[in-house]
């Protein structure tokens, strides 16, 4: 984790991200159990950067909470680039809406309340980035779905995949740090991928999928 005199500079010569925004983080603290879960100013606008410089036409999704990263990524984009974001939680629905609406992104964005493992592959389409922010223990499974929904040259971004400093502590070995761990793993080993863990907030994985004939 970052020393918390270096994030506070950080912050501070950092851009800000918009009132919307900031209205969804504090909504967010005061309402929601595990308010945690929110990507957060910093993580928000590296998000919206990656998509400037990326321009990708279609993005997955996969862990709306309440929007914040969703909505970052939507800043991002052209207006002809769409989002499908997935959400387990069913009663975070109403919510989400309302902050994509509020936003202004909400014709750009596509939420689906289910199961991801169940749904992604049943999508149709092709992504040239795809964000994972979800239950940890499923990481391995996600990255095995989605690389075979990503376009050669996409890029996959990970959340949380430092965890708080518990994957590089042998003695840790809970589910849900082995689970990060041999994402981690499948990242850097798979053929098809190169992979830079950044440590940004709790850690974020960029990986790329590279082309093979």
């Amino acid at each position: 984790m970052i020393d918390s005199k270096i994030e506070a500079y950080i912050d501070a010569h950092s851009t800000k991200v918009d009132n919307v925004l900031n209205e969804i983080y504090r909504q967010t603290h005061l309402t929601q159990m595990y308010p945690r879960m929110i990507s957060g100013p910093l993580q928000g606008k590296f998000l919206e950067m990656i998509c400037a410089m990326l321009q990708p036409k279609k993005v997955l999704e996969i862990g709306t909470f309440t929007a914040y990263s969703t909505i970052s990524m939507a800043r991002g984009l052209s207006r002809e680039s769409h989002i499908i974001t997935f959400e387990n939680n069913e009663e975070l629905e109403d919510m989400i809406h309302d902050n994509l609406n509020k936003a202004g992104v909400a014709q750009q964005v596509e939420l689906i309340i289910g199961d991801a493992i169940a749904l992604i592959p049943q999508l149709a389409n092709k992504f040239d980035l795809v964000f994972i922010d979800a239950d940890k223990i499923n990481y391995p499974r996600y990255f095995e779905m989605v690389l075979e929904k990503l376009n050669p040259g996409g890029f996959i971004l990970a959340d949380n995949v430092l965890w708080s400093g518990k994957v590089a502590d042998p003695a840790i070995t809970d589910e849900e740090t082995r689970a990060i761990r041999q994402f981690n793993a499948m990242a850097r080993d798979n053929k098809q991928t190169e992979q830079i863990i950044l440590p940004l907030r709790d850690g974020i994985s960029l990986i790329r999928k590279i082309s093979y004939d």
